[in-house]
Parts: structure tokens; sequence; C-alpha cells
């Protein structure tokens, strides 16, 4: 029962905390991680252990999959360069600067292990970055370029992560080990991703009712997950290649009075693993701390802490204005704006729910049943850097954004605006002159953008039945001309989930008021 009351009031506290994080214009995740601390200090806290190897599949797999889905490929293609820059450079770098200053102030810390604790703390997490970025009108192009570095650059890190805790269980690794391990887990599990996505697709359609539809999904995300790491893949790009799958196949086609809860549901699950994440491993600091024993020993893994965070921050910084530097040469016009976008871009390296979760995820023992050498101060490290980087750039980059002056129009909102055009002609197309019945009080946008400012009444019933039927084609026409229109590239996918809202909540609204007319005495 205690464990029940406290769970219930770590709920109570996200939230609370989230809609404070709102209100200010902060990020939640950074009220989040010191609710976690302050709950870690609390001497009547919950005692409660995490298994280590659940941390990345139950953290991370649901988190990376509803991203993953939203991704726009066509935002991934155009701006590739940059991302792929972040995500092996910028990582590399960050891994290399850490480890190599680790084993400089603990001369005992074994390469394998400083490394691991690099590509621990490597990978930026893009959810705080773009929840302050939104709000302030950044350049859609910066916010793409975050969104697709935060979804790949999770995989490089872990690849490094895993051959690390490899060295260290089997002695130095070979090239000849090396490249069969990186071809295999990036070929292969973008295949399996994607075969899996494709042979999935009829599973996930198979039923209309919502909960029975959510059980299916979130059994087969994990499913997905944990048979990818049992086969020696990448959950994270198998999980990616999945989800895009799914997202470009019957996913679009679900109808409207499922697809609308099972959305809401997902980004509910989301902020709950998001919250519990910070909390949990919070918790496991207490007895972390207490390990360490004297106060010296508390005190240099303190200032060991400081310094990671340090040189995770520097690293970044010195990839993006180096990159900058060098493309300024190359091209010989870049100007003040591209300078502070590269400002934004290294400020913007908040680390998250990865960070966390593989950090934990460290095994308590080797093969061998020895002790895992410096994990509880691994697991600091990471804790410190994901408080850090989420107080000190999650805090001020609004101020910074604003100070730099950084904004620009929304091209997702001129795409919004073409979709809703096209979207009236397959209505008008399917239903001629007429407007859908029963709709007086909600008026779609793509209506008010034909000029309609009167719906006309709802028919009686029996009547005008083919007109009903028109209506109900020309939305599922109109989805479809979505649906191509993201296909072809002429919107993104901000725009793309924004129009296919539109259609669902009229055709939810229309049949809602078609329902109650015909039931009217």
């Amino acid at each position: 029962m205690q464990t029940f009351e406290w769970i219930i009031v770590l709920l109570a506290g996200a939230a609370a905390l989230a809609e404070l994080a709102r209100r200010i214009g902060a990020p939640y995740p950074t009220l989040l991680a010191l609710g976690g601390v302050g709950l870690a200090c609390l001497p009547q806290g919950p005692h409660w252990v995490l298994d280590p190897e659940l941390a990345l599949t139950l953290f991370v797999a649901p988190v990376l999959l509803d991203a993953a889905y939203d991704t726009s490929l066509r935002d991934l293609r155009a701006n590739w360069r940059p991302v792929a820059g972040l995500v092996v450079a910028a990582v590399g770098t960050t891994v290399l600067a850490v480890a190599w200053v680790c084993h400089w102030l603990v001369p005992d810390m074994p390469w394998p292990v400083a490394v691991a604790l690099g590509a621990i703390v490597a990978p930026p997490d893009a959810a705080a970055a773009t929840a302050v970025m939104r709000q302030v009108g950044l350049p859609h192009r910066v916010l793409n370029i975050l969104e697709g570095e935060s979804l790949l650059n999770d995989a490089s890190a872990l690849l490094v992560y895993r051959l690390a805790l490899m060295a260290l269980a089997g002695g130095p690794l070979a090239w000849q080990e090396v490249i069969p391990v990186l071809s295999l887990t990036m070929v292969g599990s973008l295949i399996v991703g994607m075969g899996l996505g494709w042979m999935l697709r009829p599973l996930l359609a198979y039923t209309a009712h919502v909960p029975t539809s959510l059980a299916i999904q979130f059994a087969s995300t994990f499913g997905v997950w944990m048979a990818a790491e049992r086969s020696g893949l990448s959950g994270i790009l198998t999980m990616v290649a999945y989800a895009m799958t799914l997202a470009r196949g019957g996913g679009p086609r679900i109808p409207a009075n499922m697809r609308v809860p099972i959305l809401s549901a997902w980004e509910t699950v989301v902020f709950v693993l998001n919250a519990l994440s910070f909390v949990l491993i919070g918790l496991q600091l207490r007895p972390i701390w207490e390990r360490f024993g004297t106060d010296e020993e508390r005190l240099q893994a303190l200032g060991l802490t400081s310094v990671v965070l340090l040189v995770v921050i520097a690293s970044r910084f010195v990839w993006v204005m180096g990159y900058g530097a060098v493309m300024h040469t190359h091209r010989r016009k870049l100007g003040s704006r591209h300078w502070a976008t590269r400002c934004v871009v290294s400020w913007s390296g908040m680390r998250g729910i990865v960070t966390l979760a593989a950090a934990f995820s460290l095994p308590e023992h080797l093969a061998d049943g020895k002790a895992f050498p410096y994990r509880d101060l691994m697991v600091l490290c990471a804790f410190g850097v994901v408080l850090g980087t989420l107080v000190l750039q999650g805090l001020s980059l609004r101020p910074l954004i604003r100070w730099l002056n950084l904004t620009e129009s929304d091209p997702v909102s001129e795409e919004v605006r073409q979709g809703r055009a096209e979207i009236h002609r397959a209505l008008s197309a399917a239903r001629g002159d007429h407007g859908p019945a029963g709709l007086t009080h909600r008026r779609a946008p793509f209506e008010r953008l034909a000029g309609r400012d009167r719906m006309p009444e709802a028919p009686h019933e029996g009547e005008d039945q083919p007109r009903d039927l028109s209506y109900l084609q020309g939305l599922s026409d109109a989805r479809e001309r979505v649906i191509a229109l993201r296909n072809e590239g002429r919107v993104g996918e901000a725009a793309y989930r924004q129009l296919v809202q539109e259609l669902d909540w009229a055709e939810m609204a229309y049949v809602s008021a078609r329902d109650i007319t015909s039931t009217r005495p």
C-alpha cells in the first residue's frame, strides 16, 4: 500500500512540476530532474531498486517509437549533412574528450570504462530543447536538425557503449572484430526493423477496439525492442526503422475515432515514463552516495562529475562552432544569423532519458563475478550531466534565443494552408455545394478557409442520406490527398499531423452531430 501511495504522490508531483514549467516557459524535464534530486534527499523517501536490464527497455523503447513515428523523412533528407555531423562527429568528439579526461583524472579507471562513460553522456535529448524552441518561434530547420539528431545519436552512442563493454569483458577489440559487429548492427537493425513493421501492420490494424489496440501496440513495441537486443542488434535503430515503416503504412488509415484516443494515450505514457525515469534514477543516488563512504571520496566524485559536465558542454561547442568555421571558409559568406544559429545548436545539448537509462543499465557485476569497476561513479556522473545540462542550458536557452533575436517565418503554417485548400477541393468534389450537416457549432479550419460562415441545418431523419455519405467520402478522399502530399514531400510531418488531426476532429464532430440529429423525437 505504501508503494502505491508513493506512486500517486509522484504522479501528482510530476503533473504539478510540468504545469509550473509550462507557465514559466521552462522545459519540464528540468524541473523533473530537480524533483528527483529532492526526493532522493528525503530521509523517509521510498527505497525502490530498479532492475538494470529493465531500464533501457522500459524508458527508451516507447519514447523512441513515439518520436520516430512523427519524424519527417523529407526534412531528415534535406538536413542530412548537419544531422550526420552531430550524430557521428559531435558524439564521437564527446566520447573521446570525456574518456581522455576521466582516464587522466582517475588513472586506475580502465579505458573501456572511460569510453563507456563518454558514450553514456554523449547523446543529447532534444525533447527539452525543442519544448523551449517551439515557444519562441525558432527557425523550423533548426528544430528539424535537433530532432533528427536526437533520433539517431542514441544509436551511435550506444554502439560505442556496447563495444566498450565488449572490450571490458573480453579484452581489446581488433578492427576485424569491430567492423562485422558494426555492419551487422547497423544494416541488420534497419532491415529487421522495416521487416517487423511490414509484418506487424495487419496485427496492429486487426481490432477496432481502442484498449485492445493499445495493448497490442505496447506489447509489440516492447517485443520488437527485446527481440533486437537479444539478437545482438541495436534496439534503437530497429525501433526507428520499425516506427517509420508503420507511419508510412497503415497508421494514417486508422479510423478517426481510434486514432484520436490512441495518440492521446501515447502522449500520456511518454510523459509518465519521462517523469518516472528522473524519479527512479534519482532514488538510486542515495545508496550510491552512501557507498562513497568518506567526505573526501564524495568531494572527489562531485569534482569529477563537474569536470565531465564541463567537457560535455565544451566538446559540443568545439564541434558545432568548428564545423561552422570550416563552412564559413568554404562558402565565404555566413553572416551573424548563421553564427547565432550555431550558438543555439551548441547550447541545445541537454541530456535526458537515454543517458539516465544507459547509466543505470550498467551491469553490477562482470561475467567473472567481479564488481563492475567505477559503476557508482559513472551513474553519479551521468545524473550530474543530465541535471547540470537541464538546469544550466534548459533555463537559459529561452533568454539566449530572444537575445540573439533568432526567429523566422513559419513554413509549417504555409504548408497547412496549402493542405487545407486541397482538403476543401476534395470535400467540394464529393458533396457539390452542400456543407456538412450538423456542424454549425464546430466549423473545421478548412471550411473557414473557404469563406463558409454558416453551415446548413442538419437533415431530418431519413432525409438526404446521399449528402450524408458524400461528406464522409469527401473526408476520406481529403485524408488520402493529405497522405499523398506527405509522400510527395509537399508538406512535412508537422503540417501533415495537424491536417490529419483536423480531419479526425471534423469526422468525429460530424458523426456525433448526425447521431444526435437522428435520435431527436
